[in-house]
């Protein structure tokens, strides 16, 4: 394992692991339209488009080894509610509770900007622990659907046939590989495993192909407002193949977007190996469907 930019810069301050200041890119600055573009981002009131939640997630891995050891790529999860985004380069900080052992274990993660604004908060887990997640009690949490203008078409239940997910010779992967804050020796050589592992903002990447199946709309921007990875029988192989099928969750909505929550599960063979468990805001101010009529 890479140490460099990684376990060495890791300190325990009173009971929590705290990461290095780090630098996360937007890495997808130049897709026009999108949260990540900043023309549009400052449309819908953001200082600039954002860095993916997802990209925030590659930064914790060093921590849960720390934590968990590599039992972490086998059973672990990583369940996260992001509360504010960043831009491009704005540096932040990984947090992770010290567990109280190494098995069927949680602890609470979060990451805070430079100047403490929270980014994210969360949980992680190794094993089988017997609370539920921070997003599983989120998606427990009593809600009323109200005016769906933008999801109305969608509910609950599966949305179709599964689909072939392989991470081996994604360009936009190695991308993403090339601008890691936490570059991990595992993620592009052996690993304890054999072969190369995928990390948390990947495994996002290979899970969200589900949303293919989902008829999601064309005429808002969506942004990720929570995801739960979670090691079911891993770790999950960049050069394997898998099999992700998904189903919707429940639909809701908050002042400003309309939200879904879906879960995937990713198999090899019939073998369960990780799930997803996701929800998609989408804003009401650049949806037409919510234009003053």
């Amino acid at each position: 394992m890479t140490t460099t930019h990684t376990s060495a810069e890791i300190v325990e301050q009173e009971g929590v692991l705290v990461g290095p200041l780090r630098e996360p890119r937007n890495l997808a600055a130049n897709v026009a339209g999108s949260i990540h573009d900043d023309s549009q981002a400052q449309k819908l009131g953001f200082r600039g488009g954002t860095v993916a939640g997802s990209i925030h997630m590659e930064q914790f891995p060093p921590l849960l080894l720390q934590a968990f050891g590599q039992r972490w790529f086998e059973t672990g999860s990583l369940s996260t509610y992001f509360r504010n985004a960043t831009m491009d380069r704005e540096r932040v900080r990984a947090f992770a509770e010290v567990p109280s052992s190494d098995s069927n274990v949680q602890v609470n993660v979060w990451m805070d900007r430079e100047d403490d604004m929270r980014v994210l908060e969360g949980t992680a887990s190794v094993g089988t622990p017997s609370e539920p997640s921070m997003l599983r009690r989120k998606l427990a949490e009593p809600r009323e659907p109200g005016d769906q203008r933008i999801l109305g078409h969608l509910s609950p239940g599966e949305v179709g046939a599964p689909i072939t997910v392989r991470l081996a010779d994604d360009r936009e992967a190695k991308a993403r590989l090339a601008a890691i804050t936490e570059p991990l020796d595992w993620y592009t050589g052996t690993s304890p495993w054999g072969s190369p592992v995928v990390n948390p903002g990947l495994l996002v990447r290979m899970m969200v192909e589900v949303q293919r199946r989902i008829a999601l709309p064309g005429d808002a921007v969506g942004l990720y407002g929570a995801i739960e990875i979670r090691h079911l029988a891993g770790p999950v192989f960049a050069d394997r193949d898998y099999e992700v099928s998904g189903r919707i969750h429940a639909i809701g909505q908050t002042p400003k977007t309309e939200y879904l929550w879906y879960e995937t599960t990713m198999r090899e063979g019939v073998t369960d190996v990780a799930s997803m468990l996701m929800m998609l805001r989408f804003m009401k101010a650049s949806s037409p469907q919510w234009a003053e009529r």
